[in-house]
């Protein structure tokens, strides 16, 4: 009676979930936009290579030394408007305005001006990305206590942030048609001013539209500068403390292991299209490149994120998710013999498969993250949404910032030249090589990690009901 009687109060309304993915999509865009725009650094304005991996790599260390505050800070904020609201919405004005501002650049204040004006951007549009989405991500997962609702609101807002997958890869298309405007990088700066405030906007939905209740009378560490600077002792025992959890860990880890082998290759496929599709000749490839981009993400969104949703109701997440990333590893298998020279068309039938494994990793991932929170709190008497929603995007960006490095030596292990107009022979099969081998390490590896995951849907409601006859008993 109690599991039953705990669904049905933490069912989310739909618009709720709505209003939580609208989010979603600002939360994608901006990396997905920041992503494309970065090339313009190095291909149109003449940052060398060492700046450009400076501009990637410090604002990523900020950003993770910053999440883990937040996420405390967040946890324990007494406010009328709860926990998560005001700073969701701060955060979203924050890297609205600094990621307009941002790539303001102009060719005629020279390389070193634009560097610095850039780089301490970053900083400021980075610390916005932090104070919205780690308490955004917090605010996912205390909406329901439900096991079923909580892989629907997930899926709801990968539904919606996907379409940030499919939009972006077009700004190249945009950036470098001269019927439209002069250079790259005057196209970049209209972008930017768009993508700014459009995001800006969408990211203040979720403050603005969900539900939250007052904190005002909770009992929070205290929150002064003079007590965070002494919480970072704390904070990094929660690290600690939470990375504890067999199954915290092991959800980290198959993120870690997907996201990093993933975005490793990701940016390898343009340059299979244009170099072993078409010749060297990007003006032949087309739009093909883009493409690519854009139909794996249509792909994740109106094939993969709904039947992931199916499964996980049907076989559980654990088992929905080993389903998924086998999907994925042949996915990779089918992309090296569908890459077929004067056939690229072929490449699209492999992308709906080779899509189950980043399309199902955050819809099942924060589902499960969820659960896993609702575990800890049985175990501490702590709500600590914040710190666990910040180690496991530190994860991430942790993958993202090994695959930017791997990335590059790749790319010299095989010899391959970006700046080449004829490449070295056997580059181009390398990059083949790695592009469908080294991704199915990390699934593979996942699921192995993952074989023995034991918080199932019986076990997440035994935990949600022992915790609502708790709060029952305080009350």
């Amino acid at each position: 009676m109690s599991n039953h009687s705990a669904v049905v109060k933490n069912k989310v309304p739909y618009g709720q979930k709505v209003a939580f993915g609208i989010g979603m999509l600002a939360n994608q865009m901006f990396p997905a936009a920041l992503g494309i725009f970065m090339v313009v650094l190095v291909q149109d304005l003449g940052f060398p290579g060492w700046m450009w991996g400076v501009l990637f790599f410090l604002p990523r260390v900020f950003d993770s030394i910053t999440d883990p505050i937040m996420g405390f800070i967040s946890d324990n904020t007494k406010s009328k408007w709860g926990r998560r609201r005001h700073y969701v919405f701060l955060g979203a004005v924050i890297m609205g305005i600094s990621f307009v501002i941002m790539w303001q650049l102009y060719r005629v204040n020279g390389l070193d001006y634009n560097f610095t004006y850039f780089l301490l951007w970053s900083f400021v549009f980075y610390l916005g990305l932090t104070i919205f989405s780690v308490p955004y991500v917090a605010m996912g997962y205390e909406m329901s206590n439900d096991f079923h609702e909580r892989t629907d609101i997930m899926a709801i807002a990968q539904w919606i942030g996907q379409w940030a997958w499919v939009i972006a890869p077009w700004f190249w298309v945009i950036m470098y048609d001269q019927g439209l405007f002069e250079s790259a990088d005057v196209a970049t700066r209209t972008l930017a001013v768009w993508v700014g405030i459009i995001c800006m906007v969408f990211a203040m939905v979720p403050a603005i539209f969900i539900k939250s209740e007052s904190t005002l009378n909770a009992n929070y560490a205290p929150l002064s500068l003079k007590g965070i600077g002494g919480s970072l002792k704390k904070i990094l025992e929660g690290f600690k403390e939470a990375f504890k959890s067999l199954p915290f860990r092991q959800l980290c880890i198959a993120t870690f292991l997907i996201y990093n082998t993933f975005y490793t290759i990701a940016s390898f496929s343009f340059f299979i299209v244009v170099y072993y599709l078409f010749g060297g000749d990007a003006g032949a490839a087309g739009v093909w490149p883009t493409l690519f981009g854009s139909v794996g993400a249509l792909a994740t969104t109106f094939i993969v994120i709904p039947i992931i949703t199916y499964m996980s109701k049907k076989m559980g997440k654990k088992k929905a998710f080993i389903v998924s990333q086998a999907i994925s590893v042949l996915g990779y298998i089918m992309l090296w013999f569908l890459f077929i020279p004067g056939k690229p068309y072929m490449f699209i039938i492999a992308l709906p498969f080779f899509a189950f494994g980043i399309g199902s990793l955050f819809t099942l991932m924060m589902s499960m993250t969820a659960d896993v929170i609702d575990l800890d709190e049985l175990n501490t008497g702590e709500r600590r949404e914040g710190i666990f929603g910040a180690i496991y995007w530190w994860m991430v960006k942790f993958g993202f910032a090994i695959a930017g490095l791997l990335t590059g030596t790749i790319m010299s292990l095989v010899g391959f030249n970006p700046d080449a107009a004829v490449q070295p022979e056997g580059a181009i099969l390398g990059l083949r090589l790695f592009y469908s081998g080294f991704p199915i390490l990390g699934p593979l590896v996942a699921i192995y990690v993952m074989r023995n995951y034991d918080l199932t849907e019986e076990r997440a409601n035994e935990i949600s009901a022992e915790l609502a006859n708790r709060k029952n008993a305080q009350n």
